[in-house]
């Protein structure tokens, strides 16, 4: 069955509650989703990672590239793409509007065969996952500790047994903060920190130093993802397991990653390293080194569906979290493009998700509540050229 059409969508979603972290402040989400139909009206639905507009541009350079081709066929379309990527965008967002498709097709391929993406990896071999929650951003209200305190007692109270936050305010604050949700949430709760790369390498070991006594899961992007040496050196000055690579794409990325020693974790966003398809590689890839791989995700439902179906398909590594169960990030912020505009199979009870079984990625979308979230400046932006 060949494809008949690739349509992508830039959704957004004013915020009610704006929130903070290293690098700056969220007031508005965005989204880039695409569908991806073909000539019996099947479709998939695919989502890329970064800045919505420039992935839809993406989107639109490959369209014509794939358009008429077979859909069942995706390993021949990624190969396609990549080719006529590589020339000047080896990573970045175009490799996002590549992932983006990717995940459609994959979607697509699952309805196809009757299968769920998780077996068409090759098998569902960890039907139950043990997400972390991803949360406790910062916020500008009076006190911070106490608003952070009770966020993270709710997602203990959620049953979640790992908590990630944020640090890279300052040493002395991130101190602060980290002290007292390790003391609000008792031993028993895995904490990891994240300071999306806000850090050098003698600021990170400071902090090392300093929060170590909180038994600390993982310190996520400590240094800058261009600083390999950084990232070595601090593996080799603290007892804290170091993760990163979200801002790394596709295997030859990862390979530079895990051939510097930077990480004990790897996380590679299915949105943007390369979709469903590169990111089978990369966890082959990170099982040579004998490390751990945990995707970054942070979308909406299609994202989380994505790294559901992938974390289920993992062999099981000796850094894992977990003694039985696979970990995998689940974003716990405010979103609206994510619980009202998609909607999913998955369910999650008592901090447990089970993938689904249905066939693809088991997602899709309201596209009544699409309209009403389509972002406006892109919208008019399209009319306008369109006018002209």
């Amino acid at each position: 069955m060949k494809i008949k059409n690739i349509e992508p969508y830039v959704i957004s979603h004013e915020l009610d509650t704006p929130f903070y972290f290293s690098q700056w402040q969220y007031n508005t989400r965005k989204i880039c989703l695409v569908k991806i139909t073909l000539e019996d009206g099947t479709y998939g639905w695919g989502e890329g990672y970064g800045p919505a507009g420039v992935i839809k541009a993406g989107i639109e350079f490959f369209k014509p590239f794939i358009v008429g081709k077979k859909a069942i066929e995706n390993e021949v379309l990624w190969q396609e793409m990549y080719r006529r990527s590589m020339d000047y965008a080896r990573s970045g967002s175009l490799q996002a509007a590549l992932s983006a498709i990717d995940v459609a097709l994959w979607d697509i391929k699952g309805k196809l065969l009757n299968k769920s993406v998780s077996v068409l990896l090759g098998g569902l071999k960890n039907p139950t996952i043990q997400p972390y929650a991803t949360g406790l951003y910062f916020t500008r209200v009076d006190d911070l500790e106490k608003v952070l305190i009770s966020e993270a007692k709710l997602y203990k109270s959620q049953g979640f047994k790992a908590i990630k936050m944020k640090v890279g305010l300052s040493i002395k604050e991130d101190v602060k903060y980290v002290a007292a949700i390790r003391k609000a949430i008792g031993d028993d709760i895995k904490l990891m920190i994240d300071a999306n790369h806000a850090y050098s390498y003698q600021e990170a070991i400071e902090l090392c130093r300093k929060v170590e006594k909180y038994n600390i899961s993982w310190f996520e992007e400590p240094v800058s993802p261009e600083d390999y040496e950084g990232y070595k050196k601090l593996r080799e000055n603290t007892s804290i397991p170091i993760a990163g690579g979200e801002c790394e794409y596709l295997k030859f990325g990862f390979k530079r990653l895990l051939e510097n020693n930077c990480v004990d974790i790897a996380q590679p966003d299915i949105c943007a390293s390369g979709g469903l398809t590169e990111a089978k590689r990369i966890a082959a890839l990170a099982q040579a080194f004998n490390k751990d791989i945990v995707p970054h995700s942070w979308g909406t439902w299609i994202a989380i569906s994505a790294a559901a179906h992938f974390v289920g398909n993992l062999d099981k590594n000796p850094g894992r979290m977990y003694n039985d169960l696979p970990t995998m990030e689940l974003d716990r912020s405010e979103n609206a493009l994510r619980d009202i505009v998609t909607k999913c199979d998955l369910t999650i009870n008592n901090g447990l998700l089970c993938v689904p079984n249905t066939p693809g990625l088991g997602v899709d979308v309201n596209m009544d509540e699409l309209e009403k979230y389509l972002d406006k400046e892109t919208h008019y932006n399209e009319k306008r050229i369109e006018i002209r």
